[in-house]
């Protein structure tokens, strides 16, 4: 029997405030700050204090609902969300349920068989939770334990639930790059993954192909990359079609990602909505939305990923797949844009940005450990990329020359005209030359030549690569290639092939 996948998402964005979400208590890097620095009576959960909402945070939300086309109704409620767990001082969370800040959205991703639409079921403001370090026993006289640091405890949190709408990983990685894309472009959170700040947790169950029934679900908890999204969704499909086709039952529950084991973990029974005992939080009024407020923040909007990515494809004839690539990060957006204008009118050719872009500069970003974010701090302006294009496009430089180049240019900030002149990297075209090297190489090569001659015509790209080694790579690669063929061609008009 063949099965398909029915995932949800919900997603947790940290929103970029300075203060928690109903404390004044400063917004701290809790990866860096000493622990438990930045808490007050309010986010510790003493009893007798009284929490106050955050009207930036409340603005930050507004903008993801309105980005994700949602309706904003004109009372949110604040409500009380009761569980018990270590890194939770009150032993309940403020969250928002009956009463979200928006509802019935949706957003529009492009997936392998092309853009498609995904139903947000909600968009509701939360408080995080603070963070628990576990410390196994590495002697026999230590004890497991674990500590907690509240300085996360209260940090505004944004939780967006879509639809069970999506039907493979693939799918699930492609909404979580957008939705990433679409907050970062907002500025309300950085996307940091492995900081923490933005969780995925997919909702998987999978039923036979061609059935509208839902099925028993896992939610898999905590997710901090991409690929462990992917791979911890594939798994779990994987797994749960197995356990159907031997006959037995999925149990609802929450599990664990190990990227150790390559395989999902069981932690706890999947809780349901009237497990938490919600109640309405009776220290926060009703938030109250003015229609004129609602619209202000709609028309304060940017321009959103989805609009940016198709103005790239007719603006600068772009294919979807590059103009997705280069709107994932507002920098590198901009980035393009800005090296596209610094090129001269009537030789502007936005393709051959986005293939530098696309290919040699994030290779050499990631290679050097650098985020895609800090593309504006690299040391190649937008304007000496398009310098470095105009001596290509020109004839000045070959391809490979001008990838010596730019990684010279990485490394010391220098313009690529001076790179070239000092170290005499210009393209040759003298074909004079050319010839030359093109018969030294063929006389030094007897043996070579006595197999192209046999029939080995592969022999021929052989030969290219000495001819352009002897010419310390500035060879012009069309003026070799036809000198070349033209000296073989010579000594054997028509080699076998084989």
């Amino acid at each position: 029997m063949n099965y398909e996948p029915v995932i949800g998402l919900e997603v947790h964005a940290e929103l970029l405030t300075r203060s928690k979400m109903f404390c004044g208590c400063a917004v701290v890097d809790s990866t860096q700050a000493p622990p438990n620095t930045c808490v007050c009576p309010i986010c510790a959960g003493l009893p007798g204090t009284l929490p106050v909402i955050n009207a930036r945070a409340v603005e930050f939300a507004l903008r993801v609902a309105l980005a994700l086309n949602c309706r904003i109704p004109e009372l949110s409620v604040f409500a009380r969300k009761n569980y018990f767990y270590p890194d939770l001082p009150k032993g309940y969370q403020i969250s928002q349920y009956e009463l979200p800040l928006g509802v019935n959205g949706w957003i529009e991703i492009e997936t392998e068989a092309g853009p498609r639409h995904v139903r947000i079921r909600r968009v509701h403001l939360e408080e995080d939770t603070g963070k628990l370090f576990h410390h196994p026993a590495h002697a026999p006289e230590d004890r497991e334990h674990s500590l907690v640091d509240l300085n996360r405890a209260g940090v505004p949190l944004l939780e967006i639930v879509t639809e069970p709408d999506l039907h493979s990983a693939a799918d699930v990685r492609a909404y979580g790059v957008q939705l990433r894309a679409v907050l970062r472009c907002l500025g309300v959170n950085n996307g940091d993954m492995e900081k923490g700040v933005i969780r995925f947790e997919p909702n998987i169950s999978v039923r036979p192909a061609g059935s509208t029934e839902l099925r028993t679900r896992t939610e898999l908890k905590n997710l901090n990359s991409f690929r462990a999204l992917e791979r911890g969704t594939q798994y779990e499909i994987e797994r749960q079609t197995q356990v159907w086709e031997s006959g037995g039952q999925v149990a609802q529950e929450t599990r664990g990602w190990s990227e150790a084991e390559s395989r999902t973990l069981p932690q706890r029974g999947k809780e349901q909505a009237h497990d938490y005992r919600y109640f309405p939080e009776p220290d926060l009024p009703p938030l109250a939305l003015a229609a004129e407020q609602v619209e202000q923040a709609r028309a304060a909007l940017p321009e959103l990923p989805a609009a940016q990515r198709a103005r790239f494809a007719a603006e600068y004839g772009l294919g979807r797949y590059d103009a997705a690539l280069l709107v994932q990060e507002p920098a590198v957006a901009a980035y393009f844009e800005a090296a596209v204008a610094a090129q001269a009118p009537g030789q502007r050719s936005p393709k051959a940005v986005a293939n530098w872009m696309l290919g040699e500069l994030f290779r050499l970003m990631n290679e050097a450990g650098q985020d895609l974010s800090e593309v504006e701090r690299v040391a190649v302006r937008p304007a000496q990329m398009a310098e470095l294009i105009a001596l290509v496009a020109g004839g000045t430089l070959n391809l490979g020359t001008a990838k010596t180049v730019f990684e010279n240019m990485l490394r010391s900030g220098r313009a690529p005209a001076e790179i070239v002149a000092e170290q005499g990297l210009a393209q040759l075209s003298d074909a004079g030359e050319i010839e030359r090297a093109v018969e030294d190489v063929i006389a030094a090569s007897p043996a070579e030549m006595a197999l192209y001659l046999g029939g080995k015509a592969t022999l021929e790209q052989w030969f290219f690569g000495q001819v352009m080694r002897r010419l310390r790579g500035r060879g012009n690669p069309q003026l070799i290639r036809a000198a070349l063929s033209a000296a073989l061609a010579r000594r054997w008009p028509a080699p076998k092939s084989g």
